[in-house]
């Protein structure tokens, strides 16, 4: 098996990407990113509106900002696609996790997750937010050009996964169920 999945592994993926739950879907893997590059799995994190998730870099140093220099709270949380995950992180040996908050097996299309959707997960609630994730120069170097191409080709499709903002605090922990609030 190659490093890197193919263009046409994830072009046949895609049906099974896209028949991911509607909602109701488990937590199952929890990072905590203190630093770049650093990643610490855990059993459950605390997530406040405020702080985002306290000790994380988005505090001290986020990518996305706001004209007052502090982090833009729609990159508070990152939720990536479980079925995604699965294609692309194929050597989980030396091949760094791409550091989103949390993986669940869940439709992130626009179509299921539209900008300003609520999600509960656990006693938490999360906002889908209007920043995209496009992946980054790093995704590219880490799962391949073809992964890379195949997120930012369907914007729609939110293969990267999404962004949210923390409406309500709390502590969302590994197996915890993310419900799509209608």
């Amino acid at each position: 098996m190659s490093l890197h999945v193919t263009h046409d592994e994830l072009m046949a993926a895609l049906p099974e990407v896209l028949s991911a739950p509607k909602s109701g879907s488990a937590v199952e893997l929890l990072c905590f990113r203190p630093g770049y590059g650093e990643r610490r799995f855990v059993d459950e994190l605390t997530v406040t509106q405020a702080h985002g998730i306290p000790g994380e870099r988005w505090g001290i140093a986020p990518w996305l900002k706001l004209p007052d220099g502090s982090g833009h709270p729609g990159i508070q949380i990152s939720i990536l696609p479980s079925r995604v995950l699965d294609l692309v992180w194929r050597d989980r040996e030396t091949t760094v996790h791409p550091g989103d908050t949390f993986v669940c097996d869940l439709d992130m299309t626009e179509a299921n997750l539209p900008e300003g959707q609520l999600l509960a997960v656990g006693p938490t609630v999360l906002k889908v937010s209007e920043v995209w994730n496009d992946s980054c120069a790093k995704w590219k170097v880490r799962y391949g050009e073809p992964a890379y191409t195949w997120v930012r080709s369907h914007k729609e499709l939110r293969l990267r996964g999404v962004l949210c903002s923390i409406v309500k605090d709390g502590i969302i922990r590994l197996g915890d169920t993310v419900e799509v609030l209608r």
